[in-house]
């Protein structure tokens, strides 16, 4: 039996609002996601994170002080704002680039030009409403489900073209534009006229489908998150596939990390995503288990800390299990991707560090100290299992072997 590295991401579990959220996200100053659904959920019972030594970094005085088994620490968010794609990227060993915001008749002339020079059949078939339409079929326009000018959708009917053919359109997209993300995406049962008539303009004044009203989630979705300056031959996942390990991603973390030649487990269901984990440690026999529990992010959306306290809970029940499941040569680490504080006032993330914590048995626990960027997880498993050429962090493995 070989090395392997389990990475368990708790969505949105932030430990306090980052220092330049004074001056870049004043609505966020304040916000401490962990220690307020505390504050709000007295009866919020985590014996085993508290074993770990959850508390050695929120020192809350819900919780007791035992002796912690795992090593503990902060991380700082490197990516702009608090975004889980750019988080989860960021974790994986992307060094974050700066993207622009623009809405996308900034770009619209350009990529319509670049699409066309690709052979595809281009119209802006309502100048009124202005979007791209691709081959009759596909639409290029703003994401008019999130904040102005972050992202563009590329939406198709998939019962007349393939995703692969949405990709491509979604890709050469992405090479002439530099927004934080290019998504490509789209469903089955879903006419062209009705993709079409779905399009809306938001009050600030975004273009794009609709697209819970478009059905492209109800039935065979697909989706493609295309990040700008991310490239996942650097990504611990890939990088540990090239080297022959055995990468398994679960939850969230195959939605928003891309890597051929892993094994994906989708799910949004607490108790199924670590089911898929414990299930995952009988499999593999050397390498990487990623998984990510995605509810407490929707909890905090719905700015609902009872839901929230719930779903940490449920996460809990199988801290145990996990545990003992381990290998003498596990190394599990437990992080999260930014804040959502179901307090602060509003619904969306907060710029928050994360909890660190990272356990195995033959090690010592030490302090961690704060780390400058969540890539520091991927820096980490990527020396534990031997892997080379991680774009961005440095490991703290040192610290935890040093001390032995």
């Amino acid at each position: 039996m070989g090395r392997r590295a389990i990475i368990l991401i708790l969505d949105s579990l932030g430990v306090g609002y980052m220092e330049d959220a004074k001056d870049y996200h004043p609505q966020d100053v304040g916000a401490n996601t962990f220690s307020h659904i505390l504050d709000k959920v007295p009866s919020l019972h985590i014996p085993t994170l508290e074993k770990l030594g959850i508390n050695k970094i929120l020192q809350h005085p819900n919780l007791t002080n035992k002796n912690n088994i795992a090593s503990y620490g902060i991380c700082h968010l490197m990516h702009q704002g608090a975004d889980s794609f750019e988080g989860h990227n960021e974790i994986m060993g992307t060094k974050p680039k700066r993207a622009y915001l623009a809405p996308f008749i900034e770009n619209i002339g350009e990529v319509k030009l670049a699409l066309e020079e690709e052979g595809y059949k281009v119209e802006i078939p309502r100048p009124e409403l202005p979007y791209l339409l691709v081959n009759d079929l596909v639409i290029v326009a703003d994401n008019i489900e999130t904040d102005f000018g972050q992202i563009y959708n590329v939406s198709a009917p998939l019962d007349y073209i393939s995703f692969q053919e949405v990709l491509k359109i979604g890709q050469c997209v992405r090479n002439h534009v530099k927004v934080n993300r290019v998504i490509a995406l789209g469903g089955e049962n879903v006419t062209p006229e009705h993709l079409r008539n779905s399009v809306e303009r938001r009050e600030d004044g975004l273009v794009g489908v609709n697209s819970p009203k478009s059905n492209v989630y109800k039935q065979g979705y697909q989706v493609r998150h295309l990040g700008y300056g991310i490239s996942p031959k650097k990504q611990l996942p890939t990088l540990a596939v090239k080297a022959g390990l055995q990468v398994s991603l679960v939850g969230k973390m195959q939605d928003v990390i891309y890597c051929e030649g892993a094994n994906k487990f989708p799910g949004v269901d607490t108790d199924q995503v670590m089911q898929d984990v414990l299930s995952e440690m009988d499999h593999v026999q050397q390498g990487l288990i990623a998984a990510t529990v995605q509810e407490t992010d929707l909890a905090g959306h719905a700015q609902n800390p009872i839901r929230y306290a719930n779903r940490i809970e449920v996460v809990e029940k199988y801290l145990p299990t996990l545990l003992e499941k381990m290998h003498e040569d596990d190394l599990l680490i437990m992080s999260a991707d930014h804040g959502n504080d179901p307090t602060i006032g509003h619904n969306q993330h907060t710029r928050e560090k994360t909890y660190l914590l990272a356990y195995h048995k033959q090690f010592i626990p030490v302090n961690l100290g704060e780390r400058n960027t969540l890539s520091d997880i991927a820096a980490t498993a990527a020396e534990y299992l031997g892997v080379k050429n991680i774009e961005n962090g440095t490991s703290f493995l040192p610290y935890m072997t040093n001390s032995n």
